[in-house]
């Protein structure tokens, strides 16, 4: 029996544009969870993530950073597909995360909008192209003044992508926040800026820079929906796949 989809969150602006999106593709929405006091009208609030993963077969979720530990360990004892687009988490999420995706089908996502992942894709492909040594790369992400983490999620996603790229974990070579007398560049290192103010939903810039040339790709999102309905698009790609940790790259078929 189809049980359909649930929304962690689902009362704030992400979970509500999410409801709307979910009804667009013809799915079922089952419910959600949201903090107490928080509700939707005429939508099933569930007392917590476990009942529903019960309830749901898959799971969008877009909450805050700290809960994503604790969604993993209920949603992977459930088996629930999951989708999760939340960011700034630390590496104990992550290997959480990683933990979940033995039991069930997660799709992790720095980004879900199409086009980002396209940009992502086409950064890997350009930094193994373009030697380290001659071009250096720079990210610089703008949002909006509420946003609590950086560099963004999608911005550490580009940076991933470039590191890939050139054979080298992002770890090693990642600059950002420079400050004071840093001294000269450092050949190879991958630098970020991030810049917060008004109510930009989300510009990301790469930029590879060598002495002759500058190579940039801009993305620019103006409505959250291109993260909504993508995400939706991941959560029915999800539904009856087998246990493993996914990307929007696989959700798009641009895995290189």
């Amino acid at each position: 029996m189809d049980k359909g989809v649930g929304i962690a969150g689902i009362a704030g602006r992400m979970g509500r544009l999410l409801i709307e999106e979910v009804a667009n593709a013809g799915a079922r929405l089952v419910g959600g969870i949201d903090r107490p006091g928080m509700a939707v009208e005429g939508v099933t609030l569930f007392p917590d993530i476990a009942a529903l993963a019960a309830a749901a077969d898959v799971v969008l979720d877009f909450t805050h950073a700290s809960a994503a530990a604790g969604h993993a360990r209920a949603i992977g004892a459930a088996g629930t597909a999951w989708v999760l687009g939340t960011s700034g988490l630390a590496a104990a999420d992550e290997a959480a995360v990683r933990q979940a995706a033995e039991q069930a089908a997660v799709v992790y996502a720095p980004n879900f909008s199409a086009g980002v992942n396209l940009v992502l894709a086409l950064a890997e492909r350009m930094a193994a192209a373009l030697p380290a040594g001659q071009y250096d790369a720079e990210i610089v992400e703008m949002h909006h003044r509420q946003k609590v983490d950086a560099p963004s999620g999608t911005a550490i996603g580009l940076g991933r992508a470039v590191a890939k790229g050139r054979g080298v974990a992002l770890e090693a070579v990642k600059e950002s926040g420079r400050d004071g007398a840093t001294g000269a560049r450092r050949t190879g290192a991958i630098g970020f800026a991030a810049l917060r103010g008004g109510q930009v939903v989300g510009e990301h810039t790469l930029l590879f820079a060598a002495a002759a040339e500058h190579i940039a790709i801009t993305h620019r999102a103006f409505d959250r929906r291109a993260f909504a309905s993508g995400a939706v698009r991941a959560a029915l790609w999800a539904q009856g796949r087998p246990a493993g940790l996914y990307s929007m790259m696989d959700v798009l078929g641009l895995r290189l």
